[in-house]
């Protein structure tokens, strides 16, 4: 079941809120649960009741590993639940991959079959084994199977994040004060859940033609030309950004009508002026797991600048494959590991040499635009249906296939037109770009990811999310104007559901 479908909004939410919250009101808090709990078991087994067995004996299987972690500290414990979980998510996420590979790698003739990958559960396995881990160490409390049963699964974070931590959500599952009903937290939720509606539905869907387009001419084997690639590749960042920025806006929303918060997952990323801060932005929940629990335990940066760099290179390898199984995703995680590693060497010099004052505006607006520039090249391979395909657009990105601006918008450049000409600018009648209309198109969405206010910032006097407020200048407040926009993007973002669309990271 999809957030952006009139199931979900008109049907599964209103029954699932106001059931639970008259639950709750009664007092009887562990029914209250047991309701959240079997809604969110619903919502899952929505797309394929098959997969309920999955999440349902995963979620035994490791409750009763950390009962036998609590009263005995043995290692090898950790070590086979642990294990027990990377090969359930490999058999699913990666058995077909590794097969593939080698059939092409030594000529046997394996075949798996098409292996239908679960949703969430590369985001449950992580929760699950980060509790594992957690408790193995002695940093967790005796929960109920109840409570841990709805960390789990709690159905606004469940498919496709934030990875939540057991810290962070069982501790409010047993707070009374949780379950007590807050009109206030509902009416911030309801409009951030709005907000994130409107930005999947009305922006990244719209943007969505624009990136297929483009990427699936390539992956047909031709090359587009200089601004067709860039287009395609553009809007393709942009639909990712405000897909997963929708998302991460809704889930925070959803949570809030149950009194409940989540962390924040994305924070403006590219508003960084770093690889460094991208990450400290993007997916926040997923680099804190990679850094807590596979970064630090490789050695950090405990064992000296080359071994700290190998690590760092590991870890962001690994990131890439938790994304995909496919080369293209690897090579997207090493091409990340090697931008933070320049990154990291460079701060390093800078601060030995200061070579730059970055608290220079010039120098930010430059690191901004650098920044921006090695993300969306590196959205190539992870878009890219095949390394052949990635390979072809990076060099349509180039100008291999030429520098061609429309024949029927020649008009556009006026007098320059013969200028450009003689500089190797041509001119053909095209499809995929229509000239300045495109440009300006892409320009305006650069200026509000760069420099619009997020929506955690908005409601930075009323936070819902288990953060530090953001500070904003444009403040939301409980009264009727604000009433009215929120309305309006919900009126906007309803008419346009008639085209629904999964989200980009349920595919992850």
């Amino acid at each position: 079941m999809l957030f952006n479908s009139y199931e979900f909004l008109f049907l599964f939410l209103p029954i699932a809120v106001l059931v639970y919250q008259g639950l709750a009101s009664l007092g009887n808090r562990r029914v209250a649960l047991s309701w959240l709990v079997g809604a969110s078991l619903f919502f899952y087994g929505w797309w394929n009741p098959v997969y309920l067995g999955l999440i349902i004996g995963s979620m035994l299987f490791n409750y009763s590993v950390g009962i036998l972690l609590m009263s005995n500290r043995i290692k090898l414990i950790l070590v086979l639940g642990v294990a027990i979980n990377l090969a359930l998510l490999g058999y699913y996420k990666y058995a077909n991959f590794f097969v593939d590979n080698m059939v092409l790698l030594i000529g046997a003739d394996w075949n798996l079959g098409h292996i239908v990958l679960p949703l969430a559960i590369s985001f449950f396995t992580f929760q699950q084994i980060t509790y594992l881990v957690d408790t193995y160490r002695g940093e967790t409390k005796e929960y109920s199977f109840l409570q841990y049963a709805l960390f789990v699964t709690f159905f606004p974070q469940l498919i496709a994040g934030p990875i939540v931590h057991h810290k962070e959500m069982i501790p409010q599952f047993a707070s009374p004060e949780r379950q007590r009903i807050n009109f206030q937290m509902m009416a911030v939720g309801l409009s951030i859940f709005f907000c994130g509606l409107f930005k999947k539905v009305v922006i990244a869907d719209s943007l969505s033609p624009y990136a297929n387009e483009a990427f699936s001419i390539v992956q047909s084997g031709d090359l587009l030309t200089f601004f067709e690639a860039w287009r395609g590749t553009l809007a393709y960042s942009f639909q990712l950004y405000f897909d997963f920025s929708g998302y991460s806006d809704m889930a925070i929303g959803l949570a809030g009508l149950f009194c409940i918060r989540l962390p924040i997952n994305f924070n403006s990323p590219y508003q960084a002026y770093s690889i460094i801060e991208f990450w400290q932005r993007w997916h926040i929940t997923l680099s804190r797991f990679l850094r807590d629990y596979l970064y630090i335990a490789l050695g950090g940066n405990r064992k000296g600048t080359l071994r700290r760099y190998a690590n760092l290179m590991a870890t962001m390898l690994l990131g890439g494959l938790w994304h995909g199984a496919g080369w293209s995703f690897i090579i997207w995680g090493g091409l990340h590991g090697f931008y933070l590693i320049i990154n990291h060497g460079w701060r390093t010099i800078n601060k030995t040499f200061s070579l730059l004052n970055d608290s220079r505006a010039a120098v930010r607006f430059v690191s901004r635009l650098l920044t921006f520039f090695v993300i969306v090249v590196g959205w190539v391979f992870f878009r890219a249906s095949d390394l052949p395909s990635a390979m072809l657009m990076i060099d349509s990105l180039l100008g291999a296939g030429g520098v061609v601006w429309p024949e029927q918008e020649r008009a556009q450049l006026g007098i320059f037109a013969g200028i450009f000409s003689s500089w190797g600018l041509e001119f053909a009648y095209i499809d995929q770009f229509n000239g300045f209309e495109n440009m300006f198109g892409m320009l305006i969405l650069l200026m509000i990811v760069w420099y619009a206010p997020n929506v955690q910032k908005i409601m930075s006097q009323y936070p819902l999310a288990l953060s530090e407020p953001l500070a904003g200048r444009i403040k939301w407040q409980p009264n009727w104007r604000w009433g009215m926009w929120i309305g309006l993007l919900a009126i906007i973002s309803i008419l346009k559901l008639g085209a629904v669309s999964e989200f980009l990271y349920f595919q992850f």
